[in-house]
């Protein structure tokens, strides 16, 4: 009888011995809904980060927005690194706090694989039009249990839907990315209005700049040590309440100043029409082929997984006057219609 250990059991051991009492633990995992054997190597999570890795709707991220609409800048965030700033400062936390570094990460990398084009600029136009509304983070389960079907893990998928306001995450690490992606946006959203001349760092407010620092890197770094501070030894991953309070501050002003009626937004008009336009049209298109109750599923899944300059270039080829071509081609979409849930 063979008793010599796989990589994958020696990791799942070596967890045991090396992360806190709260970590969640690969072997205790309530695994995936599809059963599957175990790979020699990697444990369960790693295999959840290697399949949102290399996923389509992964690589789709680099092209759409953040907060700048399809920036022409290179050094602009997309939703591509975004992610990936989320995945840093989260897998830096839970390093930090001998959390499970690996689910950290797959729920990360995985928590905006569902986000419109243009974001949340297009997942407003969704949820007005969606009966029963759009949430990105709802979509991003959708995407990996539905569409690509990567059968992850139940606590990935959980991390995943509620990495958004709202929701309880069932795990300390869902609860550090939750944390991470707040503390991400905020900071890189304010260096890149700061580029695109929409504020300066004058303009932040006074008892903030006191509290974190003027300079973006401390900044960063004291709101991921107000949470490391707080939260060890604990169940319960959180800012202290000081930090906290100026952390909202800051989210609330950068509403007010950015994200809401400022020069970033200008074109967010134009836009909510391309994603409005392509929804009635593709509607109308499925009708002779699907149920009533499944063209609106179908065509919110297509549209939500466009990328911005995706989103135009159909705009162009379905309501902007060219020279005679063979007609458009929308094999995705009618993949779509045939997917069965």
């Amino acid at each position: 009888m063979n008793t010599t250990k796989s990589i994958r059991e020696k990791l799942e051991d070596r967890e045991y011995n090396i992360l806190s009492e709260f970590a969640t633990k690969s072997k205790e995992s309530k695994k995936r809904k599809t059963p599957e054997a175990e790979c020699e190597i990697r444990t369960c999570f790693q295999r959840d980060r290697d399949r949102i890795l290399h996923s389509k709707a992964f690589r789709r991220l680099k092209h759409k927005t953040q907060v700048f609409l399809s920036p022409f800048d290179d050094h602009f965030r997309t939703r591509l690194t975004h992610t990936l700033e989320v995945s840093q400062i989260a897998r830096t936390i839970s390093r930090s706090l001998d959390l499970n570094e690996d689910l950290t990460e797959a729920i990360a990398l995985g928590h905006d694989l569902g986000h419109t084009p243009f974001g949340h600029c297009g997942e407003g136009v969704l949820n007005e039009l969606v009966p029963g509304g759009f949430h990105h983070n709802i979509q991003s389960v959708r995407v990996v249990e539905v569409l690509e079907k990567l059968n992850l893990c139940v606590e990935t998928i959980d991390g995943i839907l509620t990495h958004t306001w709202g929701y309880e995450p069932k795990t300390p690490e869902a609860q550090v990315v939750q944390l991470a992606d707040k503390i991400a946006y905020i900071n890189h959203d304010i260096e890149d209005s700061i580029r695109a001349g929409i504020i300066s760092e004058s303009d932040i407010p006074n008892d903030c700049i006191a509290y974190f620092s003027p300079i973006q890197s401390k900044r960063l770094n004291k709101m991921i040590m107000e949470v490391i501070k707080n939260s060890i030894n604990s169940p319960k991953i959180a800012m202290s309440e000081e930090g906290w309070y100026y952390t909202t501050k800051l989210r609330k002003w950068m509403f007010d100043n950015v994200y809401i009626n400022s020069p970033a937004k200008l074109e967010e008009k134009k836009a909510r029409r391309v994603i409005k336009e392509l929804f009635y049209h593709y509607c109308e298109m499925l009708k002779p082929m699907c149920e009533e109750g499944r063209i609106i599923r179908i065509v919110t899944d297509y549209i939500s997984g466009m990328t911005d300059r995706y989103a135009i270039e159909k705009y162009k080829e379905n309501f902007i006057p060219s020279g005679f071509h063979r007609g458009s081609s929308e094999d995705y979409l009618f993949k779509l219609a045939n997917l069965k849930d």
